[in-house]
């Protein structure tokens, strides 16, 4: 599976590359995607086939790892290319699964293909969304995950206004099994009104519709295109949820549930065991999607949790209790996150588990046509959906952070589908008064909440990371390094691919040796101005006609740097470091 487990540790007990060799590693072989946009997730291996998957077109390649990674077969979907456009943050894929025979791929036009692993022929395929056209603008970036014998895949779009959704269907023929939806009637969000807690407490009637106004949960966003985790023993289905529709926060008074929450779900049928809010009425664009680790006996305050940690865009690291939805520990892993003075542990006070927003900081407070300034993170967060791992050997977390401030100016917009519903204009830059750059990876200690320590970057760490017991944790940087460090930090080993690396690193066994690889290909939203052409004057102006409308900035440097949602201007220095073009690197120790 693209998360390397059910708990999502992304740990690996292969051990022949360690600390006191990994300095030796040279590269084995490449290969080429034939596709230029941002190359996210990573290779699959199962057996001695490798699975590589590109952004849009999407296509899958079987290579033979007996045989110098020989194309054994290549499939290509036929896809409207208007569902390019309406892909906001570049046309990212983050991988393929595997069961029962057959590799699934979640199209970036919601299609769900499920694959005959042996020879590419299409086995079955499933509409996941309402149109494949883009005219509702629901799109799919998330690698589907597989739990006993149903496949499970959420729906990406909420800067259209998309209602977010998560969906299982059978891995046998693409039926459709059940479908919880965010936002909406507890019909459709498959909440037990008495029984689905919040906190410890029933969440009542109707959650996902009695904190939004009037009909507004329709378009309401919290989508799904982040990562899935699993517990066995509880049979429960974790992953978070993204921001509400519109980014404009005036425009939808309420908490807006359930956008910006963690759900747990029965993996059988759907329902919600529980649920916990993290950002209740999203005034920054910070997506609740980012990956749930869950982690056995963790030692909290004298006692042991099976626990789920979470690292949230909002800057705010979360650890609870997976079982009963218990919120255990909440605190910055960025000492310079703002927005919020911290969250209330007292579970006696009217703001238990609550955000203390700052008003300075707050976009609903200042309100319309108002530009807020220096709020950090930037809507990007402390961590977007690029996946921490964790060491069972150390206990700690090893965390690919954005050190990311912005500012954020609201204004009025109307829903009409198929069409950007944003309503912000937003400037992002290194976090002032800091090293400088604009990443660190991190080591985080999830029972106390404290930072261990952190490795400044350039720019924001955007790969996924990789610890295995070889005591050496993998991360790969935007300028297309990538890096392993000790379990201390220490750097111990660097190599410069061909392009910027927003992939996860991957490590296997194939003839008793071990191998890394990683996929390279600048692009995602940190790198969304090279992979969309946003870096010029043409493309940015278009890309604001298209997502600003009659609100897109006249005077030209401004178009540039906030176009993208306010990535291109913080990472136009990029450009001078790397350049288009997806490629997976091999490595592995001398012969």
């Amino acid at each position: 599976m693209p998360t390397g487990d059910y708990a999502n540790t992304r740990y690996s007990k292969l051990n022949q590359i360690n600390k006191d060799n990994v300095k030796d590693l040279q590269v084995k072989w490449t290969f080429s995607t034939g596709v230029l946009r941002g190359h996210e997730g990573g290779p699959l291996v199962i057996g001695d086939v490798m699975y590589v998957h590109t952004p849009f077109p999407n296509i899958v390649y079987a290579l033979d790892l007996n045989n110098d990674g020989r194309i054994l077969w290549k499939y290509e979907p036929k896809q409207d290319p208007t569902v390019i456009s309406i892909m906001c943050c570049d046309t990212v894929n983050r991988g393929v699964a595997y069961g029962d025979g057959k590799i699934i791929l979640s199209q970036a036009d919601t299609m769900v293909t499920a694959l005959d692993a042996k020879t590419g022929k299409v086995a079955w395929s499933v509409k996941n969304g309402q149109a494949t056209d883009g005219s509702i603008s629901e799109s799919s970036t998330s690698a589907p995950m597989i739990v006993k014998d149903k496949v499970i895949i959420g729906i990406s779009g909420a800067e259209y206004g998309v209602r977010g959704h998560i969906s299982a269907y059978n891995l046998k023929d693409g039926s459709l099994a059940w479908r919880g939806y965010s936002t909406g009637p507890d019909s459709e969000t498959l909440i037990d009104p008495e029984k689905t807690t919040h906190l410890g407490k029933p969440v009542g009637k109707d959650s996902g519709i009695n904190t939004w106004e009037g009909e507004q949960w329709k378009t309401g966003g919290g989508t799904t295109w982040g990562w899935y985790s699993y517990d066995p023993k509880l049979n429960l289905i974790y992953y978070g949820t993204g921001n509400p529709s519109t980014w404009n926060p005036v425009q939808r008074p309420g908490d807006n549930r359930w956008s910006m929450t963690i759900f747990a779900r029965d993996a059988d049928t759907g329902v919600a065991k529980w649920l916990y809010q993290m950002t209740p009425h999203d005034e920054w664009d910070y997506d609740g999607v980012n990956e749930m680790i869950l982690v056995d006996g963790m030692q909290i305050n004298g006692a042991a949790h099976d626990v789920l940690v979470h690292f949230d865009r909002n800057g705010f690291a979360y650890t609870m209790d997976r079982a009963s939805g218990e919120l255990l520990v909440a605190k910055k892993y960025d000492p310079t996150v703002n927005w919020a003075t911290e969250v209330v542990m007292d579970k006696s006070s009217d703001q238990y588990g609550r955000p203390q927003v700052v008003a300075k900081y707050s976009t609903q407070q200042n309100g319309e046509d108002t530009n807020t300034t220096g709020v950090c993170p930037a809507a990007l967060g402390t961590k977007d959906q690029q996946p921490a791992t964790y060491s069972p050997k150390t206990g700690l977390f090893y965390v690919p952070t954005n050190h990311v401030c912005m500012d954020y100016e609201p204004y009025k917009v109307s829903y009409t589908a198929g069409q950007a519903y944003v309503g912000a204009t937003v400037a992002m830059y290194p976090t002032p008064g800091s090293h400088g750059g604009m990443g660190n990876f991190i080591a985080w200690d999830a029972a106390k909440g404290e930072i261990v320590w952190s490795k400044p970057e350039q720019f924001s760490v955007w790969s996924g990371a990789l610890a295995t017991e070889g005591d050496v944790v993998f991360y790969g940087t935007l300028e297309g390094y990538i890096k392993a460090v000790d379990n201390e930090g220490k750097e111990l080993y660097k190599f410069k691919t061909p392009s910027g690396i927003i992939g996860n690193i991957n490590t296997f066994e194939h003839g008793g040796k071990q191998y890394i690889a990683v996929l390279s290909g600048i692009g995602g939203w940190a790198g969304i101005g090279l992979a969309g052409g946003l870096l010029q004057a043409e493309g940015a102006a278009a890309w604001q006609a298209a997502v600003a409308g009659q609100n897109a900035p006249t005077d030209e440097a401004k178009s540039i740097s906030t176009a993208g949602l306010g990535a291109v201007g913080g990472y136009a220095a990029l450009a001078d470091y790397t350049t288009l073009g997806g490629q997976l690197t091999v490595f592995g120790l001398p012969d």
